[in-house]
């Protein structure tokens, strides 16, 4: 099966045809440094990693572009709240946002172009809008694009322009300076002690949808293979951003038009007034980093995904099945570069091969797990095979790239029982059992779990896990 994308500009999956062959050029809309990021910028950055490792898997050499908007009215006053400089703030910020990225194992962009190093491209852009028609200065400093004039507009969010002009019409207040209420801003004149930059029409900065089309053109070309983002910037950012690049250019802006679901908290929007907007920071003190990344991943990337203490209890206790499958295998010695299991492999592509589909793909190595337990007993050599084909798969959502031991003793809360405690308890236990003490080792046990260690008995032993 090859694979296919879900188009939002045309609403329904179509075959992946590039632009050039086996290569893939693509951008996502990164993130507006003020702030930490939150959950729902963890699910783009988990959802376009897994869909760049994938697409590297099926042997594409991508570039991949993700830009960082460090220019932006929330940026300004946010350091003016503060006290420091918009360079200062977006720095610190960018550099919490590597760390979260780090954590969640996703892979750094080709590129990560910041908006306040390409002026010159953006003020170019705007200057041939001007000339083409499509744009018009107005008379405070500021520069507009004219909607009404690109004939298009509204394609990639099925609005129709006088639906838009006419409601616009209506909410906003009258404007001497724009020709059409729903004229969006290229060129912002600046304030009073604002950061600004020169131009042919005043000191002043870049609107943020212009931002992107230069950055996005001038590093992947006048035309491209996929534009990704969040599920709120399909309109109006992205919407603009055609309007301008294809403006501009003449040409198709780009092919594959993708957005990642939104996330909800206990099924009710995130956001700050409700006391339900976590950042990933947050997240992450209280669940390990790869259950958060699991949980992400184990709905199809453009689905809602409902945040909540269960969800990530049931996501933490799936990925235990997986790590303990993979327990008492020595990776070191078995043989990395083997191929995995054919027959599973096939279904495993099949499965992301439809428009990234992760929980087919999860379920395909969930029916892996089920013989390879089987295996551990009746044939050692094929659960090698098996447990190696597990590996490899997680490797190509992000997963399972830990040792299995080690995955079972992290997130030791604090205050807790040290490693050495449990095993000096399980040893105890051990004998207890030799002594045929059953009473001693279900106290043990007991005791254990109240502590949140999981004992599991096995034919090798007895190992542990951290509930």
């Amino acid at each position: 099966m090859a694979l296919t994308i879900y188009n939002t500009l045309s609403g329904q999956k179509e075959a992946f045809v590039p632009i050039e062959e086996n290569k893939v050029k693509m951008y996502v809309c990164g993130m507006t440094v003020y702030d930490y990021c939150h959950i729902g910028h963890a699910r783009v950055l988990v959802s376009f990693d897994v869909i760049t490792r994938y697409l590297r898997h099926l042997n594409y050499d991508v570039t991949y572009i993700r830009n960082i908007t460090d220019v932006d009215d929330k940026i300004f006053n946010r350091a003016a709240e503060n006290g420091e400089t918009y360079q200062a703030l977006t720095q610190r910020f960018i550099d919490a946002m590597h760390e979260d990225e780090a954590a969640l194992s996703v892979v750094s962009p080709d590129q990560e172009p910041r908006a306040t190093a390409y002026m010159s491209q953006i003020i170019d852009m705007i200057k041939v809008l001007i000339d083409k028609g499509y744009a018009y200065p107005a008379a405070n400093g500021d520069v507009y694009y004219s909607i009404s004039a690109f004939e298009t507009y509204g394609e990639l969010s099925n609005k129709k322009i006088e639906d838009l002009i006419a409601g616009a019409s209506e909410r906003v207040a009258v404007n001497d300076v724009k020709r059409e209420p729903t004229d969006f801003t290229l060129w912002k004149a600046a304030k009073e002690g604002e950061a600004h930059w020169e131009s042919p029409w005043g000191n002043g900065r870049p609107g943020w949808h212009i931002e992107c089309s230069a950055m996005s053109t001038c590093c992947l070309g006048n035309t491209f293979d996929i534009h990704g983002g969040g599920p709120d910037l399909k309109f109006p950012h992205h919407e603009n951003e055609i309007a301008q690049s294809e403006g501009a250019t003449g040409q198709k802006y780009v092919n594959y038009w993708m957005h990642a679901g939104a996330v909800r908290v206990n099924k009710e929007k995130m956001s700050k007034s409700l006391g339900n907007f976590f950042t990933i920071r947050e997240v992450l003190e209280k669940y390990p980093a790869e259950v958060v990344r699991y949980f992400l991943i184990s709905s199809q990337y453009r689905s809602q995904v409902d945040y909540s203490e269960d969800n990530l209890i049931e996501a933490k206790a799936t990925l235990d099945r997986f790590y303990q499958a993979l327990r008492g295998f020595d990776f070191a010695v078995i043989d990395a570069t083997r191929s995995p299991d054919v027959e599973y492999e096939a279904r495993f592509n099949a499965a992301m091969n439809d428009d990234f589909n992760s929980p087919g793909a999860l379920g395909v190595m969930f029916d892996l797990v089920k013989e390879l337990n089987v295996c551990r007993q009746t044939s050692p050599e094929r659960a090698e095979v098996l447990a190696a084909s597990l590996k490899y798969f997680g490797a190509i959502l992000g997963l399972l790239q830990l040792d299995a031991e080690c995955y079972f003793k992290l997130g030791a809360a604090e205050g807790g029982l040290s490693d050495e405690q449990i095993e000096s308890l399980i040893k105890a236990r051990v004998e207890a059992r030799a002594a045929k003490n059953w009473a001693e080792s279900d106290r043990i046990r007991d005791e254990l779990l109240e502590q949140g260690i999981t004992l599991d008995d096995g034919r090798e032993g007895t190992t542990w896990r951290r509930s």
